[in-house]
């Protein structure tokens, strides 16, 4: 039987059915960071780490996810055709280990790792992973003799210091595909997720240098017609990689990340009324709206790391812009934690009340159902107190994630058993295995008080482990309250609830 001992007074509620936007704290709501390992960014903090320093920084991150009542990670994973994962297909990262190739040691596999400790917390995990990006800067990146770079040169295109992935090749979108395949395939994950690198962003007085690949590769698209066939380009993995994922598991979620301005208004009177230099159609070539639209993607995060009332590209404007073109794609804005500064030369950012107004926005707003937040190691620094503030503000209680209306729900079958104990000063619950069960959700309700599933105060922890050890106090003792559990599926579907039978004291 599985275990997983806590003390009480880090259990807190959570949970909802339903995404109940006129409410201060909905129960279901997407509460996301970003764990980024390219240059070290969030983890590991240093590439010469041994693998217990790994694995007890990654526990202690996702100790801080829970503390400041989020629900899921976006762990990056392949930042530059290079894996924070055992493959066959691509090396160990060079900021896992130091050098591009070389594995843990002793062995581990990092993303099998994180999986089986977010599990225990009840934190989905989506898988980040750079579709184009083959080497971030050429000049002092070293990439092992196995990497595709080296293998097969003739896929790829260097654009200032960077080197890329040419997005027109078939082979390109079939090695990228193949990757995702392989994730898929063997690991437990809730989301293949990509942001906002497609074709790079532009790069002053210099040309993407994909001449030969438009003569050759064009098709019916004419030469004014170049930014079309771009677009055509990335369409066709997106649709591709897609495929690749539902063919494997079906509720597994495809989302993407991507720059914050699909257009200006003043290029397109469907944009929105922004100013900014770059935007995702004209110059990174990524359809969003498209993907949306055609159900190619399962979600979408704007990145708006921008604060209220800023003239150039204002995070209210765009929250309200996405919140009108959503097409029935679940939405959650991009927020950045990383800006939050006391010496920011921005006013703004000079409190951590930014983010909770922006949330507080995002919560008035019908079709944003939550946030992605730039990046983990925030969660450390916590800059301006910003986990106080979101704990008084807007996350007094966590939140389980929403349902995705794209994927088919799984039904999970309820626990067969669920039983309490109590011996000496602790309470003990356990309950069975269920096949279709990814989590357990437990609430907990006073005695003689009506049951509501709805409010995020009853629901008390989530995790996939089969028992829970909990301090007897005045607080918690079964003659004052009651406890109930779900079975979660992987497409967070709960099943019928059910109430654990208290056994004689002792047994």
């Amino acid at each position: 039987m599985k275990r997983y001992e806590l003390s009480f007074l880090l259990l807190v509620s959570l949970f909802q059915p339903f995404v109940l936007h006129s409410q201060t704290a909905p129960i279901r709501e997407m509460r996301a960071v970003w764990i980024a390992t390219v240059e070290n960014i969030d983890w590991p903090s240093s590439q010469t780490l041994t693998t217990e320093q790994q694995k007890n920084e990654m526990i202690s991150l996702l100790d801080l996810v829970k503390d400041y009542h989020l629900n899921t990670v976006v762990f990056q994973i392949r930042p530059c055709a290079d894996a924070f994962y055992s493959s066959s297909f691509e090396p160990w990262s060079q900021w896992l280990t130091g050098t591009q190739g070389k594995a843990p040691d002793p062995f581990y596999d990092p993303l099998e790792f994180a999986i089986s400790e977010c599990r225990k917390r009840g934190i989905d995990i989506h898988v980040w992973l750079n579709p184009y990006r083959a080497v971030r800067d050429t000049s002092r990146n070293f990439t092992s003799p196995s990497h595709i770079t080296n293998t097969h040169p003739e896929l790829f295109i260097d654009y200032g210091s960077t080197r890329y992935f040419n997005p027109s090749l078939p082979e390109t979108r079939d090695h990228v595909s193949r990757i995702v395949a392989d994730i898929t395939r063997r690991y437990d994950i809730d989301a293949i997720h990509m942001d906002d690198y497609f074709y790079p962003y532009r790069i002053a007085g210099a040309q993407f240098p994909d001449d030969s690949s438009f003569n050759r590769y064009h098709g019916t698209f004419l030469a004014e017609q170049r930014d079309d066939w771009r677009r055509h380009n990335v369409d066709l993995i997106i649709q591709q990689i897609r495929d690749s994922i539902k063919a494997i598991k079906p509720w597994v979620e495809f989302g993407i990340s991507p720059f914050g301005v699909w257009r200006n208004a003043a290029r397109d009177s469907t944009g929105s009324a922004t100013r900014a230099g770059q935007t995702n159609y004209d110059d990174l070539f990524a359809d969003i709206l498209k993907w949306q639209k055609e159900g190619w993607i399962d979600y979408v995060v704007p990145q708006l790391y921008w604060h209220i009332g800023f003239e150039v590209a204002d995070y209210a404007v765009l929250a309200r812009w996405w919140n009108d073109h959503a097409y029935g794609c679940p939405l959650y804005l991009g927020q950045a934690f990383y800006r939050i500064d006391k010496k920011s030369t921005t006013k703004a950012w000079r409190k951590a009340i930014q983010i909770t107004d922006q949330v507080q926005l995002n919560r008035r707003l019908r079709n944003i159902s939550g946030s992605m937040f730039f990046s983990a190691k925030y969660l450390r620094t916590n800059p301006r107190h910003l986990k106080e503030k979101l704990l008084k503000e807007v996350y007094r209680y966590p939140a389980l994630n929403p349902v995705n209306n794209r994927i088919t729900p799984i039904i999970p079958a309820s626990p067969v058993v669920a039983q309490l104990r109590t011996v000496n000063d602790s309470i003990y619950l356990e309950w069975s295995e269920e096949e279709n069960a990814k989590n357990y959700v437990i609430y907990k309700f006073r005695h003689r008080k009506k049951r509501d599933y709805t409010n995020p105060s009853n629901l008390f922890f989530v995790t996939s482990e089969t028992s829970l050890s909990l301090k007897r106090t005045i607080k918690n003792t079964p003659r004052r309250w009651y406890y109930v559990i779900t079975s979660q599926s992987n497409t967070n579907t709960e099943s019928e609830p059910v109430d654990f039978s208290e056994l004689p004291y002792g047994i």
